[in-house]
């Protein structure tokens, strides 16, 4: 893939592109509706997790939730009250297509203007919400790329579908990306994340991949049928797991281990909430032990 070959670099895509494992952090902004008190709880929470996650040797990941405005005050909060104690390089915000692309590549143009140096670019749920400004995440990509090169871009790959479909929607030219995020696996899925580093090594697909792992704190039911709907959860397997009196941490860590064990070592980790993060973060990592970063 052309991309590989492109002159643009970031620390995220140099730390990639290094042969030690990453296991990064996914932080989900507040939702729209919260009270404005509420709202500044739990940003100065986020604020918080992100100042000490940044002393350790990762990367956050800051999702988009596709509600137009408020992603641009998320920008202006990170900028205004992060600048001075993290280095915005080692952030990379999620940008869908669920917006205006006025909006998108605004976003884009300011992002870049304020420090960040990469953005994750991404379709955004089809079936609820606002319609994308482009049919595919690669045309807004490509949009980007012609207005703000200095920028590294990330796409999507999901290893649940059929990785001959996904690896080739990877390997064109027109995916216009330098790394990629992965839909979130489990342990219990492994061989489509086999199947999918297969064809991807087959097809010579360079662009290092950073897969997800979704922190499941509980087995409610009621919980993992709602996380189902978006997307694939083994709620069988997850239950006993739980049953047999295995800790949310010890299971998040069974994939982290089970992904690195069929050589992806390139992980962020998800819903690990506002409040805590860097103490959760830091009880997996120790459960890891020696070899992760």
């Amino acid at each position: 893939m052309s991309t590989t070959d492109s002159p643009r670099t970031s620390s995220l895509l140099g730390r990639l592109r290094e042969d030690r494992p990453l296991v990064t952090v996914e932080l989900r902004a507040p939702r729209s509706g919260l009270s404005y008190a509420d709202s500044v709880d739990v940003w100065i929470d986020m604020y918080h997790s992100i100042q000490r996650l940044a002393r350790r040797d990762t990367y956050l990941f800051l999702t988009d939730n596709a509600v137009g405005a408020s992603e641009e005050e998320n920008l202006n909060h990170l900028t205004a009250n992060l600048a001075a104690d993290v280095p915005l390089a080692r952030m990379a915000p999620f940008l869908t297509c669920k917006h205006t692309l006025e909006y998108c590549l605004m976003y884009a143009k300011r992002a870049a203007s304020r420090g960040f140096e990469a953005l994750v670019v991404l379709g955004g749920d089809q079936s609820v919400g606002l319609p994308r400004c482009v049919p595919h995440a690669s045309e807004l990509r490509q949009s980007i790329r012609e207005q703000v090169p200095s920028l590294t871009l990330g796409g999507w790959a999901n290893p649940h579908k059929d990785p001959v479909e996904q690896v080739g929607y990877i390997n064109q030219e027109s995916f216009t990306a330098e790394y990629l995020l992965t839909q979130v696996v489990s342990h219990h899925s492994i061989s489509h994340v086999e199947g999918f580093l297969e064809e991807s090594r087959r097809r010579g697909v360079s662009s290092p991949a950073v897969f997800g792992v979704f922190f499941y704190r509980s087995a409610n039911p009621t919980t993992l049928a709602r996380l189902g709907e978006f997307f694939p959860v083994p709620a069988e397997e997850l239950t006993r797991e739980f049953e047999t009196g295995a800790s949310a941490e010890e299971i998040c860590v069974r994939t982290i281990k089970a992904l690195r064990d069929v050589g992806a070592d390139k992980i962020y980790l998800s819903n690990l909430g506002f409040k805590g993060v860097e103490r959760r973060y830091g009880r997996i990592m120790t459960a890891l032990g020696n070899g992760w970063a």
